[in-house]
């Protein structure tokens, strides 16, 4: 008699799989799938969209895999339908609090729908600027400087006290012939015997004799 096989057990969607390593700890892998950005959004929505009845967790997760997967290479095409309709959406919401604010029998409940409602249309400006820059992106560019001129010339960025001095540098130069400023050296004054050659001494004034024709 033959056997008859038993159904496979249906595994829980909303029981999250975990994949853990082989030099996790304990409760290392669990932490790791819990800061999952998809793992944290199918948790949000589960609570929050009842619409279409009891959404599974992990159906959720894969469906979030596949736009993120999608948005990394490139394909913003969910992004801006999403921008689009939640545009749209607070546009309605607008309307809808304006014209709460215009039959409003007190002046408080008036003031508090048109915050609200001018609130809204805040958010839908911001919302079609984020989607313009995503199908407009700003161009940077560098700009360099130039400087444009005819025959020579020359371009001093920096200050005053950093651009270069020819005068005094010339100057300079006819300070080194000086032992002070404004007192050139005596070439004719007698200077001391070096000891790398004792045997030139200092010579003495010399006597010149007097030239007798110059006379009278």
């Amino acid at each position: 008699m033959a056997r008859k096989r038993k159904p496979k057990e249906k595994s829980d969607e909303d029981q999250l799989v975990v994949r853990a390593r082989p030099d996790d700890e304990p409760g290392q892998a669990v932490a790791r799938s819990a800061l999952r950005p998809t793992v944290q959004a199918a948790v949000t929505l589960k609570e929050y969209d009842k619409n279409f009845g009891d959404l599974k967790l992990n159906h959720l997760i894969s469906a979030l895999v596949e736009q993120t997967e999608a948005s990394n290479e490139g394909d913003m095409k969910r992004a801006e339908a999403m921008l689009t309709t939640q545009a749209h959406t607070l546009d309605a919401i607008f309307n809808n609090l304006a014209s709460r604010a215009i039959r409003a029998e007190y002046l408080s409940n008036l003031d508090t729908y048109l915050k609200l409602a001018l609130r809204a249309q805040s958010q839908c400006r911001a919302t079609w600027e984020a989607l313009s820059a995503i199908k407009n992106p700003p161009v940077i560019g560098y700009v360099r400087q130039a400087n444009i001129a005819h025959g020579p010339q020359q371009v001093n960025n920096g200050t005053l006290d950093d651009m270069p001095r020819s005068r005094e540098y010339q100057n300079s130069q006819n300070k080194l012939m000086e032992q002070k400023d404004g007192e050139w050296l005596d070439t004719g004054t007698t200077g001391t015997a070096g000891q790398a050659d004792p045997a030139m001494a200092t010579l003495g004034e010399v006597d010149r004799a007097e030239d007798e024709s110059r006379k009278g």
